[in-house]
Formats: structure tokens, C-alpha cells, sequence
């Protein structure tokens, strides 16, 4: 099953996850699995007031926030996708950008940022790749395989992005 995106007319920032996985596909919710280290990090760096549960995805636009993923065919690793299907994704993001217009576009994993955009060199961080008038942002993957980025790592990077991109800390 296809996640539904959640989307709005000129977004803060638009984060897109690489694919759906097997247990967000099966549920129709985005970052699903127990134990999904994206809501936690997502309200540790001051994104939102709390840590939401996978159910309340719709609210993020209330922050100015947005979610979709640049490949729409799920797997239970990212690592299953070839890179024709991150570049034909990446193509159909870039629409979705285009269209919606967030200030920031901030991608969920390096390694597909590369191979989607065909940047090899790409690292963590703000990009020199505009899309409109929209920054990007590589965020790393939150997946629980992504062992260079414990959840303390990951909460600051996306501290990063929220201070680069202007947003008070919403924590309570």
C-alpha cells in the first residue's frame, strides 16, 4: 500500500523519507515500525511540541512540516531499491517540489540523495542543489540500521536543519 504524502502549499520543510517500509506500508502510516526512531528524533530537535505517535502524521502540517518519500514502492530495506527506482523517484519528488513549493526539502538518507540526484559526493548537510527556490537538506536515514547516527546524533542533525531553516524549538 502507497502512503498517503502530507502535503501543503509552501511548507517549512518537506522531509521525504526514502521508501515505505514493510510495516508503515501495511499499517498506511508513515514511520510505523515500534521502535521507529523518526517521531523521537523529529521532537528531540524541537520540530514538534511532542513526540507523535505514527497515527497523528497529518498534524505535522500544523508546524509547517510535511512528509512524502522519493520511492513509493515498499520494502523492508531501503537497500532493496535500484537506483532506477531512486532516480525515477527522485524525478517525481522534484515534481512534488516543484508544485508544493517548501522552503526546505530535507531527504531522509544520504545514500539515496546520491544515487536519486546522481550527486556522489553528497554528505550530510545543506546542498548547493536548489529545486525552485527550495533548499535541500540530507538528513541521515533514521532507520534503525543506520549505525554512524544513534538517536542523540540523529536529534542533533535534525537540530541542524531546524536552526538553518529559522523555526523556534517547539519542545515543551
Amino acid at each position: 500500500m502507497a502512503l498517503e504524502d502530507i502535503l501543503a502549499p509552501h511548507l517549512d520543510v518537506l522531509f521525504c523519507g526514502i521508501n515505505p517500509g514493510l510495516s508503515s506500508a501495511a499499517a498506511g502510516l508513515p514511520f510505523a515500525r515500534p521502535g521507529s526512531r523518526w517521531w523521537p528524533a523529529l521532537h528531540q530537535s524541537g520540530f514538534t511540541p511532542r513526540t507523535l505517535r505514527p497515527q497523528e502524521a497529518s498534524s505535522l502540517t500544523t508546524w509547517g512540516l510535511g512528509l512524502t518519500t522519493m520511492a513509493r514502492r515498499p520494502t523492508a530495506r531501503a537497500a532493496e531499491l535500484s537506483p532506477a527506482d531512486l532516480t525515477h523517484g527522485a524525478e517525481l519528488l522534484t515534481e512534488r517540489v516543484e508544485t508544493w513549493q517548501p522552503r526546505w526539502l530535507a531527504i531522509l538518507g544520504v545514500t539515496a540523495f546520491r544515487a536519486g540526484y546522481r550527486q556522489p559526493g553528497a554528505v550530510v548537510g545543506e546542498q548547493s542543489l536548489l529545486i525552485g527556490a527550495t533548499r535541500v537538506w540530507v538528513l541521515p536515514n533514521p532507520s534503525g540500521l543506520n549505525a554512524h547516527f544513534p538517536p542523540v546524533a540523529l536529534a542533533r542533525e535534525f537540530t541542524r536543519l531546524r536552526v538553518a531553516a529559522d523555526l523556534p524549538d517547539r519542545r515543551v
